[in-house]
């Protein structure tokens, strides 16, 4: 699939942002990413996805963020 980029689309997984052309969430691969899967195994689970995909979706997420008001997370004494 060539040319991948992140969508929106309110028919296509309510709305949420995909990599286009597929069914594929930002947040499912950020999900994945974050529980230690390897970029390797995600394709494997998402034949549809491509490595231009996932990086789409890192850059998505990157830009969002930085226009989004971030709050530290406080840590509790144990």
């Amino acid at each position: 699939m060539q040319n991948q980029k992140i969508v929106s689309d309110p028919k296509v997984m309510m709305g949420k942002p995909v990599v286009s052309g597929t069914r594929i969430t930002v947040e499912v691969i950020l999900e994945k990413l974050a529980a230690g899967e390897t970029t390797e195994q995600i394709l494997e689970a998402y034949p549809r996805l491509t490595h231009e995909g996932i990086q789409a979706a890192l850059a998505f997420a990157a830009q969002a963020l930085r226009y989004d008001v971030v709050y530290p997370t406080i840590e509790q004494a144990s």
